[in-house]
């Protein structure tokens, strides 16, 4: 028994951001339902998650090139481009929209990867090649919705963005959602088992396979990690496919949600500003190396209930962006607390 709490003391010391994240966002999320009319009950829990997971998903597509040292401004964008493609292929038949469902995530994917390949052989600094690449997927998104429009699923809009009982009703499987041992998930989101199932399936195994290892130690120290034998260049190229991948999810869900594609250029940058302070919060060092997307995924949710609560106090819509630019300023700064702390000055030029 005490071996165990030494383990989780110990694990607790080394993902203080982590803990200190979700320890936020489970205060912040108990107080709003108590202040909410309809608290703690599964309508305003499915619209709450709703609201998240697509920022939810940019954000973990932001973690991956933090991770690594660099930024990636094009995540905004590439969510958006994916979002236009999805409101033209998500439709027709189950097969159809499977196929559409795929095109959408591998342009994301696929996209990514080619800004793997312009960083890593074309040497280019990560900021600065993704401020570019990014204003390219917004001009594909406008080639492909001049106007906001499309015509998504709408079965699949009402399944993918309600509790597990609408989809079961919707597919009529789980006898209908009146199963004795489906009853007690019935009540659970959609939107929220997506967005974990995601992280679970595709964060983790890549967390702990030897190129996600590659993409901490470059982090940490890329001279170190390149006299190590690591693939350096092969990681750095998986990190921004990652992150277009995750993109995608997160266009791909856009456009479900709103049955439509548009290609708005503020919502883009919104994401994208957005996604860089989730992370910061989430525990996640800009300097690269330590943390993680599931603390990534706990900053999105944070900046979620935070705007929720604009509802709860009635707060002016003017005041709202005042109130989110302090809240993104105050993320960001926390990231630099740690070269404070630096007593060698060589190690913020590593």
């Amino acid at each position: 028994m005490n071996s165990l709490l030494s383990q989780f003391a110990t694990n607790v010391r080394q993902n203080r951001g982590f803990y200190g994240a979700l320890l936020m966002l489970i205060v912040l999320f108990v107080v709003y339902n108590f202040m909410h009319p309809r608290g703690f009950s599964t309508p305003v829990l499915v619209q709450n998650a709703n609201e998240a997971v697509v920022l939810g998903f940019i954000a973990m597509a932001q973690t991956i090139p933090v991770l690594i040292g660099g930024l990636d401004l094009s995540v905004g964008a590439v969510m958006t481009l994916t979002a236009c493609i999805a409101s033209e292929l998500v439709n027709g038949s189950p097969a159809h929209m499977i196929f559409g469902m795929v095109v959408t995530i591998m342009s994301g994917a696929a996209f990514g990867f080619a800004n793997g390949i312009i960083i890593v052989y074309g040497r280019l600094q990560p900021i600065i090649a993704t401020l570019a690449t990014g204003a390219i997927a917004i001009g594909l998104a406008l080639f492909i919705r001049p106007k906001p429009g499309g015509d998504v699923d709408g079965d699949l809009n009402w399944a993918v963005t309600n509790s597990l009982f609408d989809f079961a009703e919707t597919y009529h499987i789980f006898d209908d959602g009146k199963a004795a041992w489906f009853q007690p998930i019935a009540w659970i989101p959609v939107p929220l088992i997506i967005l974990f199932g995601m992280a679970a399936i595709v964060w983790v195994p890549f967390r702990r396979s030897l190129t996600g290892r590659t993409v901490y130690a470059i982090g940490s120290a890329e001279g170190a990690a390149y006299m190590s034998g690591l693939p350096i260049n092969r990681a750095k190229i998986a990190a921004f496919t990652l992150a277009g991948f995750f993109a995608g999810c997160g266009g791909l869900y856009l456009a479900i949600q709103t049955s439509s594609g548009s290609a708005d250029i503020v919502q883009a940058g919104s994401y994208t500003l957005n996604s860089i302070a989730a992370v910061v919060i989430g525990g996640t060092s800009l300097l690269g190396g330590i943390g993680g997307a599931v603390g990534s995924l706990i900053g999105a949710l944070i900046l979620r209930v935070i705007s929720f609560y604009f509802r709860i106090l009635s707060i002016d819509p003017l005041l709202q962006t005042l109130v989110q630019g302090l809240v993104l300023l105050i993320a960001v700064s926390l990231g630099a607390i740690r070269t404070l702390r630096v007593k060698n000055r060589l190690e913020l030029f590593r």
